[in-house]
């Protein structure tokens, strides 16, 4: 049985089908991007699985079981951060984390919170708030804090599209880093077991899906969009970003991905 598996979907908006019929079957440790047009019902996809919206038909489950509402089990990271303006760097990430590890001590909760901050380079700046801190500071203390709360899943809806392109590049770098420490970092291991996390990726960049991810699943356009295919990514990890552009795989993926969203999906003309 697949980690997260999403079977014969379809979400309705009145006499509207935005989504019809979407399976996609997702392993356990696995990166998977959905990438599409605007307007493909990625979003709505995500939303779906984040357990903010119900499909209208079909179910999507988690190890097992239907998944009806939001969940600890299941981390989002937005576009627009969704931070609370008036609590500090620190007490975005806290509140979060005191929320989910309430059987462990304010020590605890504590050393998790600063963990994370560590990681995603905010420690120096755990007192600012929102506002004093520039767009990549805000989306790496949602990522802080979607990951401090030891999600099963981590779901993560055009993170860095608002981004400058090295400040992108930078927090792709940092995703994966988190995302392979699992294994080899002891206090990771305490927190969160001993398998890598489950992240989808909501994108528009064909070159960041390439990059961070295992599979790339393509979603035709809509009305009644769907799953049209998924290409897989044979990079060997962990992956170099020079060495991957380089790369004739990389071209062929591209090359292949390109062809499906200009040509197989391309967009209607009006």
């Amino acid at each position: 049985m697949a980690f997260l598996n999403i079977s014969s979907v379809y979400k309705r908006f009145g006499g509207y089908t935005a989504l019809e019929n979407v399976n996609l079957n997702v392993r356990q440790g696995e990166v998977i991007a959905l990438i599409g047009h605007s307007g493909c019902g990625k979003s709505t996809l995500l939303s779906m699985i984040a357990g903010l919206s119900q499909p209208t038909q079909g179910e999507i489950l988690l190890e097992g079981r239907p998944l009806k509402g939001p969940g600890p089990e299941r981390g989002v990271v937005f576009q627009n951060y969704s931070l609370l303006p008036w609590l500090s760097v620190y007490q975005n990430v806290k509140v979060a984390v005191a929320s989910v590890h309430r059987e462990r001590t304010d020590g605890e909760k504590a050393r998790i919170t600063e963990k994370f901050l560590q990681i995603v380079g905010l420690w120096e700046h755990r007192h600012k708030k929102p506002g004093e801190i520039s767009g990549g500071m805000k989306q790496r203390t949602a990522l802080a804090r979607a990951l401090a709360t030891n999600p099963k899943v981590l779901l993560l809806d055009e993170p860095f599209g608002a981004l400058d392109a090295l400040t992108r590049a930078t927090l792709q770098d940092e995703l994966l880093k988190v995302w392979d420490s699992t294994l080899e970092d002891g206090f990771l291991r305490a927190i969160w077991g001993s398998e890598r996390k489950t992240i989808l990726l909501v994108t528009h960049d064909i070159e960041e899906a390439i990059y961070l991810c295992d599979r790339i699943a393509v979603m035709s356009n809509g009305p009644a969009a769907t799953i049209g295919k998924v290409v897989e990514v044979p990079l060997p990890r962990p992956r170099d970003r020079r060495e991957m552009l380089e790369s004739r795989a990389y071209v062929e993926i591209k090359e292949e991905l390109l062809h499906l969203l200009t040509v197989v999906y391309a967009r209607k003309a009006a």
